[in-house]
Order: C-alpha cells, then sequence, then structure tokens
C-alpha cells in the first residue's frame, strides 16, 4: 500500500493554515463537483479524493496523527525500504506511535460510502475512526453526539442549489431519507431531519442534522440575500448606450445600459437576488456592475475621429 499525499491532493503546502485548506478544497470540490461532471467517472474518483483529503487535514487531531506518520514514512523511505514492507499497523488509530483514539461509530454502513485503503488502514474508515464519508448527491462530514444521538453532516451544495434548493439522499439505518434544503440557505444553515438520528441514552432517537456549506459561484458574489456580478461593454455602447447580456442564477437577462455610463457605475435588477430562506417569495436584488473595455490598435481613420471629438470636447 502506498501512501497518499494529502497535501499534494489539495495543491497546498505542509504548513498550510486552515483557512489555506478550506480555500483549497473549495475551489478544487466545486470543479469536480459530480454536477458538474455528470458521467465522468475520473472527476467522481478525483472528488472522492479530494474530500478524503480534506476530511484529515480540516481537523487537528487527524492531521496531527497524519504528520507524524509522514515523517516516519519519510524516514522508512530515505533509508531504502519499500511500500510493502512499511508497518501500517503501528499506525492504525488507537496504535502506540499516533497516540489517537476515538469513540467508535460505525458511520460507513449509514452512508454506504467508499474510504481508499490508505484511508482505512491509518483511521479505520467508518469503525474505529468514527468518521463518515459524502452521501449520495453530496458531500461533507458525520459527527456524532454520543449521548443525544444526534447526527451531523457538512453538506456543500452550489450557490445556484441555494437559489433553487435542493435535494440530498441519505442511507440510514437502512432507511432511504430524501432531505430537501430549502431555496435560500446560507453557509450555517442546519436542516433538521426529526428523530432521523441514533438511539440515545435514554433509549430515544436524535436527529439528522445537514448543516449547508455554500459554495462560491465564478462571477457572482452572495452578500446576505443580495448577489453581485459584473459586465464589460465595449466604448460605444458606454457612450451611446446599448443593451447588454448578464448571465443569472435565473436565466440570462438583458440590461438596457444608458448613455454616458461610466465605468464602475453599478445597476440595480430588482428582485434577481436570493429569495429569503422563511420567505422564498421575497428576493434580493442583483447588482451589476459595468467595466468598459476601451478598444486597442486604432486604424488611422479611427485615431482621427477620436482625436476630432477631442478637439470638440476641448472647444
Amino acid at each position: 500500500m502506498e501512501y497518499k499525499d494529502y497535501y499534494k491532493i489539495l495543491g497546498v503546502k505542509r504548513n498550510a493554515s486552515d483557512d489555506e485548506i478550506k480555500r483549497a478544497y473549495r475551489k478544487l470540490a466545486l470543479k469536480y463537483h459530480p454536477d458538474r461532471n455528470p458521467g465522468d467517472s475520473s472527476a467522481e474518483d478525483k472528488f472522492k479524493e479530494i474530500n478524503e483529503a480534506y476530511q484529515v487535514l480540516s481537523d487537528p487531531k487527524k492531521r496531527s496523527h497524519y504528520d507524524q506518520l509522514g515523517e516516519a514514512y519519510s524516514r522508512y523511505a530515505r533509508t531504502g525500504g519499500q511500500p510493502g514492507g512499511f508497518n501500517w499497523d503501528a499506525w492504525s488509530v488507537g496504535g502506540s506511535p499516533g497516540g489517537v483514539r476515538m469513540e467508535s461509530v460505525n458511520l460507513e454502513d449509514l452512508l454506504g460510502g467508499s474510504f481508499s485503503e490508505f484511508f482505512r488502514q491509518i483511521f479505520g474508515g467508518g469503525g474505529a475512526g468514527g468518521f463518515g464519508e459524502p452521501s449520495p448527491g453530496g458531500f461533507g462530514r458525520y459527527t456524532r453526539q454520543a449521548q443525544a444521538g444526534d447526527i451531523k453532516q457538512t453538506v456543500d451544495i452550489s450557490l445556484r442549489e441555494a437559489y433553487e434548493g435542493a435535494t440530498r439522499v441519505i442511507q440510514l439505518d437502512g432507511r432511504r431519507l430524501e432531505v430537501k434544503i430549502p431555496p435560500g440557505a446560507r453557509s450555517g444553515t442546519r436542516v433538521r431531519v426529526s428523530g432521523a438520528g441514533q438511539p440515545g441514552s435514554a433509549g430515544k432517537s436524535g436527529d439528522l442534522y445537514l448543516v449547508i456549506n455554500v459554495l462560491d459561484e465564478p462571477g457572482i458574489q452572495r452578500k446576505g440575500d443580495d448577489l453581485y456580478t459584473e459586465v464589460t461593454v465595449d466604448l460605444y455602447t458606454a457612450v451611446l448606450g446599448g443593451e447588454v447580456k448578464v448571465n443569472t442564477l435565473s436565466g440570462t437577462v438583458v440590461l438596457s445600459i444608458p448613455a454616458g455610463t461610466q465605468p464602475g457605475q453599478r445597476f440595480r435588477l430588482s428582485g434577481r437576488g436570493m429569495p429569503q430562506i422563511k420567505n422564498p417569495d421575497r428576493r434580493g436584488n442583483l447588482y451589476v456592475t459595468v467595466n468598459v473595455k476601451v478598444p486597442a490598435g486604432l486604424t488611422d481613420r479611427q485615431r482621427q475621429l477620436f482625436e476630432e471629438l477631442a478637439r470638440l470636447e476641448k472647444a
């Protein structure tokens, strides 16, 4: 079994901060998300690998244990050892070198995931390590609150899914749960499924919580219920006025550009923002900032015309 370099998988340095790791993960997860790569098995495998790396490096205990393993493996490799001869058993969770012990929660049965053999050997898969895997149609981490019997899963969704609403299917104790994520969900929104958790100490089942994390959308920023984007128009449209197409989460709309529009000028499209989570019929606004492209490589005739305009402006 070969050593998996989780830092290399996420494209970060070994001393990367938590924020750097999170940013790298979000960027790659968005790129390889199955929703963006339908039918692409290689992207799906890459997606699983990225998620596995993040599950380890985003948790201080798991990362510390993994770093200790990496140092030991590097020393072994430098002395000429072959991968097949490395004592992986000594580095399994609960082994003496790592000293990491965690509550046993068989979450793999809940999720039907597929951790790599490397992960299983070091962290015990969904058993001794107590780490969950992505559920079908989503990804994130499961944790269990032993006394209450609650289960939490961090689920990443795209901004478009947050706009339209989404569904995640969870396999739990032989049950198939279809959990709806409401339109307007934000990072930190918790979707509760009452009684879907594990039995607690008093015999009462806990709840399942989906903790939502909304991924960034290229070209669109979200601030509360408002959205912000940019469009570029040519100089002539800015000067004379015209129309420009704007891509929104609900489709393409046409924005009228008045004559004399200045670079950086912002226009408001009312009701084109995010739906309010408690009142989806009400929406925020979409703000469009106009960038003006100045022509380059003018012909002699074009330069003459601009020079004439400049003289008229100064007259």
